[in-house]
Protein backbone atom coordinates (compact mmCIF):
# COMPACT_ATOMS: atom_id res chain seq x y z
CA UNK A 1 0.00 0.00 0.00
CA UNK A 2 1.17 3.69 -0.78
CA UNK A 3 0.52 6.70 1.57
CA UNK A 4 0.93 9.93 -0.31
CA UNK A 5 0.17 13.66 1.50
CA UNK A 6 -2.73 15.89 -0.22
CA UNK A 7 -3.57 19.37 0.03
CA UNK A 8 -7.27 20.21 -0.10
CA UNK A 9 -8.56 23.30 -2.12
CA UNK A 10 -10.42 24.63 0.43
CA UNK A 11 -9.18 28.02 2.31
CA UNK A 12 -8.64 27.12 6.33
CA UNK A 13 -10.72 29.42 7.47
CA UNK A 14 -13.54 27.38 6.07
CA UNK A 15 -12.34 24.33 7.62
CA UNK A 16 -11.60 25.82 11.00
CA UNK A 17 -15.73 27.60 10.76
CA UNK A 18 -16.81 23.92 10.18
CA UNK A 19 -14.63 22.54 12.78
CA UNK A 20 -16.65 24.88 15.38
CA UNK A 21 -19.46 24.20 14.20
CA UNK A 22 -19.08 20.39 15.14
CA UNK A 23 -17.55 21.39 18.15
CA UNK A 24 -20.22 23.60 19.41
CA UNK A 25 -22.89 19.99 18.33
CA UNK A 26 -20.97 17.99 20.26
CA UNK A 27 -21.11 20.27 23.36
CA UNK A 28 -24.64 20.48 23.06
CA UNK A 29 -25.28 16.57 22.78
CA UNK A 30 -22.39 16.35 25.86
CA UNK A 31 -20.07 14.00 24.33
CA UNK A 32 -17.37 13.64 26.41
CA UNK A 33 -13.79 14.36 25.32
CA UNK A 34 -11.83 11.38 23.52
CA UNK A 35 -15.54 9.35 22.94
CA UNK A 36 -15.27 10.22 19.22
CA UNK A 37 -12.96 8.30 16.85
CA UNK A 38 -11.89 12.00 15.15
CA UNK A 39 -11.11 15.48 16.33
CA UNK A 40 -13.42 17.89 14.91
CA UNK A 41 -10.68 18.95 12.77
CA UNK A 42 -10.39 15.54 11.72
CA UNK A 43 -14.73 15.69 11.18
CA UNK A 44 -14.63 18.72 9.09
CA UNK A 45 -11.69 17.98 6.73
CA UNK A 46 -13.42 14.56 6.01
CA UNK A 47 -16.65 16.92 5.19
CA UNK A 48 -14.85 19.20 2.99
CA UNK A 49 -13.10 16.10 1.11
CA UNK A 50 -16.49 14.89 0.65
CA UNK A 51 -18.24 18.00 -0.83
CA UNK A 52 -15.20 19.45 -2.73
CA UNK A 53 -13.42 16.26 -4.54
CA UNK A 54 -16.29 13.98 -4.15
CA UNK A 55 -14.28 11.31 -2.64
CA UNK A 56 -15.92 8.22 -2.26
CA UNK A 57 -17.17 6.95 1.45
CA UNK A 58 -15.03 4.33 1.89
CA UNK A 59 -12.07 5.80 0.86
CA UNK A 60 -12.89 8.51 3.91
CA UNK A 61 -13.19 5.40 6.17
CA UNK A 62 -9.94 3.99 5.27
CA UNK A 63 -7.75 7.43 4.94
CA UNK A 64 -9.22 7.90 8.75
CA UNK A 65 -8.92 4.54 10.10
CA UNK A 66 -12.77 4.41 11.10
CA UNK A 67 -15.42 1.73 10.11
CA UNK A 68 -17.25 2.53 6.86
CA UNK A 69 -20.70 3.12 9.33
CA UNK A 70 -18.99 5.47 10.94
CA UNK A 71 -18.01 7.99 8.09
CA UNK A 72 -21.16 8.00 6.51
CA UNK A 73 -22.21 9.13 9.82
CA UNK A 74 -20.01 11.67 10.13
CA UNK A 75 -20.72 12.49 6.64
CA UNK A 76 -24.59 13.19 7.79
CA UNK A 77 -23.58 15.28 10.89
CA UNK A 78 -21.28 17.56 8.98
CA UNK A 79 -23.71 17.92 6.32
CA UNK A 80 -26.39 18.85 9.11
CA UNK A 81 -24.61 21.38 10.50
CA UNK A 82 -23.30 23.62 7.47
CA UNK A 83 -26.89 23.43 6.44
CA UNK A 84 -28.69 24.26 9.41
CA UNK A 85 -26.94 28.05 9.06
CA UNK A 86 -28.18 28.33 5.35
CA UNK A 87 -30.24 31.35 5.07
CA UNK A 88 -34.02 31.83 4.98
CA UNK A 89 -36.08 32.80 2.11
CA UNK A 90 -37.90 36.25 3.99
CA UNK A 91 -34.36 37.31 5.12
CA UNK A 92 -32.40 36.74 1.95
CA UNK A 93 -35.64 38.85 0.59
CA UNK A 94 -34.98 41.77 3.60
CA UNK A 95 -31.61 41.90 3.06
CA UNK A 96 -31.68 42.11 -0.63
CA UNK A 97 -34.44 44.91 -0.23
CA UNK A 98 -31.72 46.49 1.86
CA UNK A 99 -28.80 46.47 -0.63
CA UNK A 100 -31.32 48.33 -3.28
CA UNK A 101 -31.21 44.94 -5.86
CA UNK A 102 -33.44 45.74 -8.86
CA UNK A 103 -34.18 42.29 -9.48
CA UNK A 104 -33.23 38.63 -8.37
CA UNK A 105 -33.49 35.25 -10.57
CA UNK A 106 -35.75 32.51 -9.71
CA UNK A 107 -34.61 28.64 -11.37
CA UNK A 108 -34.60 25.27 -10.82
CA UNK A 109 -32.13 22.90 -11.43
CA UNK A 110 -31.84 18.82 -11.10
CA UNK A 111 -29.61 17.62 -8.83
CA UNK A 112 -28.80 13.92 -10.45
CA UNK A 113 -28.23 10.81 -7.77
CA UNK A 114 -27.83 7.31 -8.00
CA UNK A 115 -30.06 5.81 -5.88
CA UNK A 116 -33.64 5.83 -7.74
CA UNK A 117 -35.80 2.98 -5.94
CA UNK A 118 -38.74 5.01 -5.36
CA UNK A 119 -41.67 4.80 -7.73
CA UNK A 120 -44.80 6.76 -8.02
CA UNK A 121 -47.97 7.06 -10.22
CA UNK A 122 -49.34 4.84 -12.97
CA UNK A 123 -48.05 6.43 -16.84
CA UNK A 124 -51.40 6.51 -19.46
CA UNK A 125 -51.16 5.36 -23.33
CA UNK A 126 -49.02 2.76 -24.67
CA UNK A 127 -47.25 1.54 -21.44
CA UNK A 128 -50.58 2.33 -19.28
CA UNK A 129 -49.96 0.78 -15.73
CA UNK A 130 -46.99 0.50 -15.46
CA UNK A 131 -44.63 2.62 -12.40
CA UNK A 132 -42.57 5.34 -13.34
CA UNK A 133 -39.22 6.47 -11.01
CA UNK A 134 -39.96 9.09 -8.17
CA UNK A 135 -36.88 10.59 -9.23
CA UNK A 136 -36.76 10.80 -12.80
CA UNK A 137 -37.03 13.82 -14.94
CA UNK A 138 -38.08 14.23 -18.37
CA UNK A 139 -36.95 17.26 -18.88
CA UNK A 140 -33.13 16.51 -18.34
CA UNK A 141 -33.65 12.27 -19.30
CA UNK A 142 -31.91 12.16 -15.86
CA UNK A 143 -32.50 10.30 -11.73
CA UNK A 144 -32.09 13.47 -9.67
CA UNK A 145 -33.73 15.88 -7.50
CA UNK A 146 -35.67 18.94 -8.19
CA UNK A 147 -33.98 22.34 -6.32
CA UNK A 148 -35.13 25.77 -6.57
CA UNK A 149 -32.50 28.82 -6.01
CA UNK A 150 -32.68 32.60 -6.00
CA UNK A 151 -29.64 34.01 -7.40
CA UNK A 152 -27.99 38.01 -7.53
CA UNK A 153 -28.52 39.54 -10.76
CA UNK A 154 -24.66 38.48 -11.84
CA UNK A 155 -25.36 34.98 -11.01
CA UNK A 156 -24.70 34.16 -7.06
CA UNK A 157 -26.71 31.80 -5.36
CA UNK A 158 -28.49 32.83 -2.25
CA UNK A 159 -31.39 31.06 -1.22
CA UNK A 160 -31.70 27.06 -2.30
CA UNK A 161 -34.79 25.01 -1.31
CA UNK A 162 -35.53 21.50 -0.32
CA UNK A 163 -34.98 18.61 -2.36
CA UNK A 164 -38.40 17.14 -4.09
CA UNK A 165 -38.66 14.38 -6.58
CA UNK A 166 -36.86 15.17 -10.42
CA UNK A 167 -40.94 13.96 -11.59
CA UNK A 168 -41.61 17.99 -10.10
CA UNK A 169 -41.57 20.49 -12.49
CA UNK A 170 -40.30 24.16 -11.78
CA UNK A 171 -43.79 25.61 -10.90
CA UNK A 172 -45.23 22.99 -8.73
CA UNK A 173 -42.38 22.54 -7.16
CA UNK A 174 -42.28 26.57 -6.21
CA UNK A 175 -45.70 26.21 -5.05
CA UNK A 176 -44.99 23.35 -2.99
CA UNK A 177 -42.41 25.27 -1.39
CA UNK A 178 -44.45 28.20 -0.56
CA UNK A 179 -42.11 30.70 -2.06
CA UNK A 180 -44.12 32.61 -4.96
CA UNK A 181 -45.85 34.68 -1.79
CA UNK A 182 -42.78 36.06 -0.50
CA UNK A 183 -41.48 36.84 -3.83
CA UNK A 184 -44.46 38.20 -4.89
CA UNK A 185 -44.39 40.49 -1.44
CA UNK A 186 -40.85 41.30 -2.39
CA UNK A 187 -41.97 42.77 -5.82
CA UNK A 188 -44.50 44.64 -4.62
CA UNK A 189 -41.99 46.12 -2.95
CA UNK A 190 -39.33 46.92 -6.07
CA UNK A 191 -37.51 43.79 -6.03
CA UNK A 192 -38.65 41.91 -9.50
CA UNK A 193 -38.35 38.48 -9.60
CA UNK A 194 -36.85 36.97 -13.59
CA UNK A 195 -38.03 33.47 -13.96
CA UNK A 196 -38.23 31.57 -17.43
CA UNK A 197 -41.30 30.07 -19.07
CA UNK A 198 -41.81 27.27 -17.03
CA UNK A 199 -42.79 29.81 -14.26
CA UNK A 200 -45.73 31.24 -16.47
CA UNK A 201 -48.48 32.43 -14.12
CA UNK A 202 -46.53 32.29 -11.19
CA UNK A 203 -47.57 35.17 -9.53
CA UNK A 204 -47.63 39.04 -10.43
CA UNK A 205 -44.18 39.40 -9.05
CA UNK A 206 -42.91 37.16 -11.05
CA UNK A 207 -41.62 38.17 -14.67
CA UNK A 208 -41.69 35.61 -17.12
CA UNK A 209 -40.70 35.91 -20.88
CA UNK A 210 -44.21 35.85 -23.17
CA UNK A 211 -45.71 32.38 -24.49
CA UNK A 212 -47.24 32.54 -27.56
CA UNK A 213 -51.00 31.28 -27.27
CA UNK A 214 -51.68 28.23 -29.94
CA UNK A 215 -51.48 28.69 -33.30
CA UNK A 216 -48.88 31.45 -32.50
CA UNK A 217 -46.00 29.68 -34.26
CA UNK A 218 -44.31 32.06 -36.96
CA UNK A 219 -45.01 29.45 -39.25
CA UNK A 220 -48.80 29.49 -38.82
CA UNK A 221 -48.65 32.84 -40.00
CA UNK A 222 -48.92 34.47 -36.41
CA UNK A 223 -45.79 35.26 -34.77
CA UNK A 224 -45.27 36.82 -31.45
CA UNK A 225 -45.34 41.21 -32.17
CA UNK A 226 -41.81 42.54 -32.52
CA UNK A 227 -42.42 44.26 -29.28
CA UNK A 228 -42.94 40.99 -27.38
CA UNK A 229 -39.91 39.34 -29.14
CA UNK A 230 -37.69 42.51 -27.89
CA UNK A 231 -38.89 41.90 -24.77
CA UNK A 232 -38.22 38.50 -24.40
CA UNK A 233 -34.82 39.08 -25.84
CA UNK A 234 -33.71 41.46 -22.94
CA UNK A 235 -35.18 39.14 -20.45
CA UNK A 236 -33.79 36.18 -21.44
CA UNK A 237 -30.07 38.19 -21.34
CA UNK A 238 -31.12 39.07 -17.58
CA UNK A 239 -32.37 36.10 -16.53
CA UNK A 240 -30.12 33.60 -18.15
CA UNK A 241 -27.68 34.61 -15.57
CA UNK A 242 -28.77 32.70 -13.59
CA UNK A 243 -27.78 29.30 -14.59
CA UNK A 244 -24.18 30.57 -12.92
CA UNK A 245 -25.25 29.99 -9.91
CA UNK A 246 -26.39 26.31 -10.05
CA UNK A 247 -23.03 25.84 -11.98
CA UNK A 248 -20.87 27.62 -9.13
CA UNK A 249 -22.47 25.16 -6.76
CA UNK A 250 -21.93 22.33 -9.04
CA UNK A 251 -18.53 22.65 -10.50
CA UNK A 252 -17.27 23.81 -7.20
CA UNK A 253 -18.74 21.14 -5.23
CA UNK A 254 -18.47 18.01 -7.22
CA UNK A 255 -20.69 15.51 -4.76
CA UNK A 256 -23.58 17.75 -6.23
CA UNK A 257 -22.59 16.91 -10.08
CA UNK A 258 -23.85 12.83 -8.87
CA UNK A 259 -25.28 12.85 -5.47
CA UNK A 260 -24.50 8.75 -4.29
CA UNK A 261 -26.22 9.61 -0.91
CA UNK A 262 -29.92 8.96 -0.74
CA UNK A 263 -31.90 11.35 -2.54
CA UNK A 264 -34.15 12.64 0.14
CA UNK A 265 -30.67 14.13 1.92
CA UNK A 266 -29.79 16.19 -1.71
CA UNK A 267 -31.44 19.17 -0.17
CA UNK A 268 -29.22 19.17 2.90
CA UNK A 269 -26.10 18.74 1.22
CA UNK A 270 -26.99 21.52 -1.87
CA UNK A 271 -27.76 23.92 1.65
CA UNK A 272 -24.57 22.60 2.92
CA UNK A 273 -22.45 23.87 -0.06
CA UNK A 274 -24.62 26.97 -0.73
CA UNK A 275 -23.00 28.04 2.80
CA UNK A 276 -19.42 27.27 1.90
CA UNK A 277 -19.58 29.24 -1.48
CA UNK A 278 -21.26 32.37 0.48
CA UNK A 279 -18.41 31.89 2.95
CA UNK A 280 -15.73 32.03 0.09
CA UNK A 281 -17.10 34.98 -1.19
CA UNK A 282 -18.27 36.80 2.15
CA UNK A 283 -16.26 39.95 1.12
CA UNK A 284 -18.35 40.55 -2.20
CA UNK A 285 -22.01 39.38 -1.29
Amino acid sequence: MTTYRATLDVDRPIGQYLAQLLADERARRGTRTGRRALTVWGHAVLVLRWLRDATRVKNLATDNHIGLATAYRYLHEGLTALASQAPELPDVLAQRLAAGDTHLILDGTLVRTTRVAGTVGKTRGRTAGSRVHRWYSGKHRAFGANIQFLATADGFPLWCSEQLPGTVNDLTAARTHGIIGPLCAAAAHGLTILADKAYHAAGIGIRTPFKGAPGNHPLHGRPLHIDQHSHNTLHNSLRARGERAAALLKTRWRALQRVTLSPSHIGTIIKAALVLTQLEHQDRY
